[in-house]
């Protein structure tokens, strides 16, 4: 293709219309081509017969370590024959596949692929239908499968069961650091498997729980597990109709949890008392960098509560500094005889610096 004739390292077709004609054009170019890393195929209707011909590419290519086939109507039978390739293939580490008319039968094909390739790290199946069954098959592979890292399975409808699933192996998986279910209908119950698995999960780092309906019952159950677990950092709980009880719990785990950086509580019911608890615990809690409680029902008293919780923090962060200044007066003379003592110094104002903490609460 006139588009290879450089050798390029990268190349974008993104909505370029190429079909599976200008697919398979690319495929027999991408059986001989050694430079091309990253492939990107958004919006292009290869449909299931492109989606073949790169496969068939894949089994001998060795270079391709990125390729994003966003929406092009592939189905399960173009996901099929690449997952056949991935079986071979030991150098693709991210495949993206959202909207691509997935439903179980691909994600079945898939999970068998992923029980043998260990190189594939990133896999983004948002926006597809594998429900229950196809959730179940990948969490099976999991169990097996120490490669991946990042699984998004945004808009699947894979439900509480499918998101028991998921949360199984997630007790046993110790490669995953980053899982995305926004939308997709695990309720309260499948908050709750959630829970357990990250009370004993030492891996995942970021959770994205977005518009999932849980509940407060969900959110407490969260709320349970993070006053045990120290490693998830980003906690998506937005759109999930989490009242002030759940609130309360996710509060109480905060003034025991040292890890969590960013939480999002956006989009639910949380109400002046609700606020008024987080705020309690931002005073005590400084790990915590990132909160976003817009669209809820704080209102001024419980927005007043925040503000009141962000200026304590800042004098504590104040104060904090002064009392180390104070003592390095005291100790100076010692310090003068070092040199560069005033970089001393300013490395340990920086350590001892309470992290800047952001606060979203504007009403919607």
């Amino acid at each position: 293709m006139e588009n290879l004739s450089n050798n390029p390292t990268k190349l974008d077709l993104s909505g370029k219309e190429i079909g599976d004609v200008g697919a398979q054009a690319l495929a027999t170019t991408l059986h001989v081509n050694h430079t091309l890393t990253i492939l990107n195929l958004n919006y292009n209707m290869i449909g299931s017969v492109g989606a073949q011909a790169l496969a068939t590419a894949l089994h001998v290519n060795h270079t391709l370590t990125k390729l994003d086939l966003t929406y092009n109507g592939i189905g399960d039978e173009g996901v099929q024959a690449l997952a056949t390739a991935l079986q071979v293939n030991h150098t693709l580490t991210t495949l993206g596949l959202y909207g691509n008319m997935i439903g179980a039968i691909g994600a079945q094909a898939l999970a068998n692929a992923l029980q043998v390739n260990h190189t594939l790290t990133a896999l983004n199946l948002s926006c597809n239908g594998i429900g229950a069954v196809g959730a179940q098959a990948l969490a099976t592979s999991l169990y097996i499968n120490h490669g991946l890292t990042t699984l998004d399975l945004t808009y699947n409808g894979i439900g509480a069961i499918g998101a028991q699933a998921i949360a199984n192996a997630l007790q046993v998986n110790h490669a995953l650091t980053t899982v995305d279910l926004n939308y997709n209908g695990i309720g309260a119950i499948g908050a709750q498997a959630i829970a357990n698995a990250l009370q004993v999960n030492h891996t995942l780092t970021t959770l994205n729980l977005r518009c999932n309906g849980i509940i407060d019952v969900g959110a407490q159950a969260i709320a349970k597990a993070l006053q045990v677990n120290h490693t998830l950092t980003t906690l998506n709980l937005s759109g999930n109709q989490i009242e002030d009880a759940g609130t309360h719990m996710i509060a109480i785990a905060l003034h025991v949890n040292h890890t969590l950086t960013t939480l999002d509580l956006s989009y639910n019911l949380i109400k002046a008392i609700g606020a008024q608890v987080i705020a309690n615990t931002l005073q005590v809690n400084h790990t915590l960098t990132t909160l976003d409680l817009c669209c809820n029902r704080i209102g001024a008293v419980g927005t007043q509560d925040i503000e009141i919780a962000m200026k304590t923090r800042q004098k504590q962060n104040h104060d904090q500094q002064a009392s180390v200044l104070e003592s390095f007066t005291d100790t100076q003379n010692l310090f003068s005889r070092l040199p560069g003592d005033m970089c001393i110094l300013s490395t340990i104002m920086d350590y001892i610096k309470l992290p800047p903490l952001e606060i979203k609460y504007n009403s919607c």
